[in-house]
């Protein structure tokens, strides 16, 4: 395998053009699983490329195969293309110009630094031990694009199937230049709370003659915290939060019902379930308790992304060879944030790993992060992260990382 400076090299070759699209990108965001300007962008950087090139039935999504010169495994490579509907205030000069649509979680960048590196590693098309699948996928933002793109055959795009598959994620959290993984509960699962109180409705003069379902909704709240800080494992933990609550119509009248809607994250199976019986058991019990109902309802989201330790080992090998053991770090905590990367997870081994983009000058515990509509990322780092895309790739075919 080429040293790790030369593959870096390469990359940095190419950020005039990683860039030139990213900035594309970010002018054009769109949303969900339809997004049929970013895949056009897409198949024309590509095109030239020797790469075997699919197009989703569902959605917009684009799988490429570079088939190597030499026999060897197949590694796929993951990069999410959609946006987030919410308005963008960062100023940037080639900001977004769909009202309401904006690439707040640097999606822009995954794809552009996906086809930089489709395009290291065709230029070394003759030495590869192997092939790489390229994964471009639409939907990641609650969508469930992941999904979508398995039952259509991502895994088995090459022959033999993918082996092994890799994602990696820009954050503003982490210096820039950064390499972070962590072995096993990377991120979180997600899935949707949503929880109706019934109480009789009446004249808000009375309330004995009602039953006020708001004060009951408010003993729900304070009972989930209490439940998840004293029955679930501080070493297993569960975060519930009740970021919306809907009740009634006017000054003077006690509502019928309160409706409420929150998230829940958990960084194991065993925990998740566990949690959703308790909030099913709280809610009814504390209703009752007033003389009340609670219909809980519960929407499976994500679930937890696990980082197998090889995969992780690998990475962090490379990443060292990258960028030296000063940028080349193993994260201690999980993310409570999820990521539908998990599901390919689940079928093969591999990683999730995050880029470190913090802008020069601001203090990554500070900067505005993922999902703010003023989150800047440093295209800088988008050269490692082309590197650390192909060098994985590399190391996944050969058993090994490359040397420094």
């Amino acid at each position: 395998m080429e040293p790790a400076r030369d593959l870096l090299a390469a990359a940095v070759d190419l950020q005039p053009e990683t860039i030139a699209l990213r900035r594309m990108l970010h002018r054009r965001p769109e949303v969900g699983l339809s997004l049929p300007e970013t895949q056009a962008a897409i198949l024309t950087a590509i095109d030239g490329l020797p790469l075997t090139v699919t197009k989703g039935r569902q959605a917009s999504s684009v799988v490429g195969v570079l088939e190597g010169g030499r026999s060897g495994p197949t590694v796929l490579l993951r990069g999410d293309m959609d946006a987030l509907p919410m308005p963008e205030d960062t100023g940037l000069d080639f900001a977004s110009e769909v009202p309401g649509v904006m690439h707040a979680c640097g999606h822009d960048t995954h794809v552009a630094m996906l086809v930089s590196a489709a395009k290291v590693l065709s230029a070394r098309q003759a030495d590869l031990a192997g092939r790489v699948v390229f994964m471009w996928q639409p939907g990641e933002e609650g969508y469930g694009g992941a999904p979508i793109m398995l039952d259509e055959g991502v895994l088995e795009a090459a022959r033999p199937a993918v082996e092994s598959a890799y994602a990696l994620h820009i954050t503003t959290q982490q210096p820039s230049g950064v390499v972070a993984i962590r072995p096993g509960p990377a991120m979180a699962s997600s899935d949707t709370v949503k929880i109706t109180v019934t109480g009789r409705g009446g004249h808000a003069s009375n309330p004995t003659a009602g039953l006020d379902p708001i004060p009951v909704a408010a003993a729900i709240v304070q009972a989930i915290q209490v439940m998840i800080t004293r029955e679930v494992n501080v070493f297993d933990p569960a975060v519930v939060t009740i970021a919306k609550i809907t009740a009634g119509t006017t000054d003077n009248v006690i509502p019928e019902q309160a409706e409420m809607l929150g998230t829940m994250r958990a960084l194991s199976e065993e925990t998740r379930a566990a949690v959703k019986e308790k909030l099913h058991r709280l809610a009814t019990s504390v209703a009752a308790g007033y003389g009340a109902s609670a219909e809980v309802r519960i929407e499976e989201g994500y679930p937890v992304t696990v980082n197998a330790d090889a995969a992780v080992d690998l990475v962090h090998s490379t990443a060292l060879a990258l960028v030296g053991p000063d940028r080349a770090h193993l994260s201690k905590d999980p993310i409570m944030g999820a990521e539908d990367f998990s599901y390919v997870l689940q079928r093969v081994s591999g990683a999730m790993t995050w880029l470190g983009a913090c802008p020069p000058g601001q203090d990554p515990q500070t900067a505005p992060s993922n999902h703010s509509n003023r989150v800047v990322f440093d295209e800088d780092a988008m050269a490692v992260g082309v590197a650390t895309h192909v060098a994985t790739a590399l190391a996944a075919l050969d058993g090994k990382p490359p040397a420094a």
